[in-house]
């Protein structure tokens, strides 16, 4: 096994980016939670904001480092594909908050907070995921977290079939069902996103190993 930051010097960099746009797809499904947890009727959006700000910010500098660095410790192709996946994480989340928010005085009786917790326990792993990138790329260290990743997105999955049968088992209007059934698919949406991002630090881990 061998460190690819040693061999190239460059590592830091995009590790540190990658790093840094990790917290904040974690950031945005921990500011969803508490969103949810607190249940206000008028739920506040700035934490999403800040958030998807930062990932948007982190992306563009990403893409003009990759522009600007000669050699990089990953293949580019890989750091690209990785902030790509990053970046949508806290896009999916502040739509879902977005959402939620315009229609909550509609929605007290479905409560979307387990989903929210599949969620950040998926940007916790994406985290540690990332974080392993500058350590050599081991890939024992990589399949164990990559099973935990698809083994929470499986998870997300059943629990949503759950909701759909609470949901169409009701007698809500169809309008009222579209929105549940919009916001239900937005949070696995998300999750999924995670998974995607997964499956990018996997790949970058087989490719390395």
């Amino acid at each position: 096994m061998f460190s690819l930051q040693t061999i190239f010097g460059k590592g830091d960099k995009f590790y540190g980016l990658l790093e840094a746009s990790a917290e904040a797809a974690l950031l945005s499904a921990r500011a969803l939670e508490t969103m949810l947890a607190q249940g206000a009727e008028t739920p506040a959006l700035d934490e999403f904001r800040v958030a998807r700000r930062r990932e948007k910010d982190l992306f563009a500098q990403i893409n003009l480092e990759l522009v600007n660095t000669f050699v990089t410790a990953l293949d580019r192709e890989d750091i690209e594909a990785l902030a790509g996946a990053l970046y949508k994480i806290p896009k999916t989340v502040e739509k879902f908050a977005e959402r939620h928010a315009l229609f909550s005085d509609r929605l007290v009786d479905i409560n979307y907070l387990s989903q929210a917790e599949m969620l950040e326990r998926a940007c916790e792993v994406i985290v540690q995921m990332v974080g392993e990138l500058r350590h050599g790329l081991k890939l024992s260290v990589m399949h164990g977290l990559n099973e935990r990743m698809q083994s929470i997105e499986s998870e997300a999955d059943r629990l949503l079939l759950d909701l759909y049968q609470q949901l169409f088992s009701g007698n809500a209007d169809a309008a009222h069902l579209m929105v549940r059934k919009d916001l239900f698919e937005l949070l696995e949406k998300a999750i999924d996103r995670c998974r995607d991002a997964g499956n990018v630090i996997y790949h970058i881990a087989l490719k390395n190993s």
